[in-house]
């Protein structure tokens, strides 16, 4: 795995996909992912993109936002219009590709706190229409996956990456009712266990406070994206447990914008010093953790946003050289 050394988390700014699909293969090579560019408007954010592939559930934009839709109407046709073009984009850029492809979409449980049913709350109230959601979006998500190997033949796998930033507030019962004046109860750790392993194995982004890691390794999840600098000391048993199940660790070591990077000792600093807190030697930290941004480069410059990719790649470099000290 240490060929992965670096990725992004997905999203990109601005509205050229093929510059951000070519940003994306040219300074992440060994883990390319297809971008998302949320600044395109309806339909090119986390949750209009991910609904688009929901099988017989279509959607509409409301005033408050997502909704379950009787038939399929502009707003679903047009998430589906930004998807096939960045595939379009991908095939044209990465045709002659080999290797690991990162593709993202949202998991089940933020999905299901953010669309609301057709009359009524969010999903998120319903047990039923959660267990719905989650098998439409295990079949889109497979189609999607079958579309893109399809497409890149020389793709050697796909890992899939669930977005969940909402799964803390789900499991802790904070995601507010539809309304606003209420909050949703709790949902059973084990409900979510169960859900995930319909994805197979998939890493599981989550730039939140309080990441369930026990949770995820239960659940047989392939790897972990967390923000490194939300990372709390009472954490670092149940990382050190993830790793130990031969989980991947994929830790956001640089902003997601700003003006100036640090230098390359500093961004890979918080990998050695975690590695070292674990216990683990230190030759097997550059095959066990892969360097990404904190969270989504959507907020960035087009040009930070390429600039923290490298800075990622270059960083993990200095892990594999000097994994004991990571400075350089």
């Amino acid at each position: 795995m240490s060929t992965w050394e670096a990725t992004g988390v997905g999203s990109h700014p601005g509205d050229d996909h093929l510059e951000a699909i070519r940003v994306v293969f040219g300074e992440v090579p060994g883990l390319p992912y297809l971008p998302e560019l949320p600044a395109r408007g309806v339909g090119a954010d986390l949750i209009g993109r991910t609904a688009s592939l929901l099988v017989d559930l279509p959607v509409e934009v409301q005033p408050s936002g997502w909704r379950i839709a009787d038939r399929p109407g502009r707003d679903h046709q047009r998430a589906v219009d930004h998807l096939r073009r960045d595939l379009d984009g991908l095939e044209e850029i990465g045709h002659d590709y080999e290797g690991p492809l990162k593709l993202q979409v949202c998991g089940p449980w933020t999905l299901a706190g953010a669309v609301e049913l057709r009359h009524g709350d969010k999903m998120l109230s319903d047990a039923g229409a959660v267990r719905d959601l989650t098998a439409s979006l295990a079949q889109g998500v497979a189609d999607h996956c079958a579309e893109v190997r399809r497409r890149l033949p020389g793709v050697t796998e796909i890992v899939l990456q669930l977005d969940e930033p909402g799964l803390p507030g789900v499991l802790a019962g904070t995601v507010p009712t539809a309304s606003g004046f209420g909050r949703l109860a709790a949902v059973e750790e084990w409900r979510v266990e169960e859900s995930l392993r319909l994805f197979g194995e998939p890493v599981v982004h989550c730039c939140a406070p309080a990441v369930p890691f026990a949770l995820l390794r239960r659940a047989k999840a392939r790897g972990v994206s967390v923000d490194a600098s939300l990372l709390r000391r009472r954490d670092e048993e149940e990382l050190g447990e993830l790793v130990e199940a031969g989980m991947t660790l994929f830790l956001g070591v640089v902003p997601g914008a700003g003006n100036r990077l640090p230098d390359l000792g500093a961004i890979a600093r918080p990998a050695v010093e975690l590695w070292r807190r674990l216990g683990f030697a230190p030759d097997e930290l550059a095959g066990r953790v892969v360097l990404t941004p904190a969270c989504g480069l959507a907020g960035a410059s087009p040009a930070y946003a390429r600039a923290a990719l490298a800075a990622c790649r270059k960083a993990a470099r200095v892990l594999k050289d000097d994994p004991a000290g990571g400075e350089g």
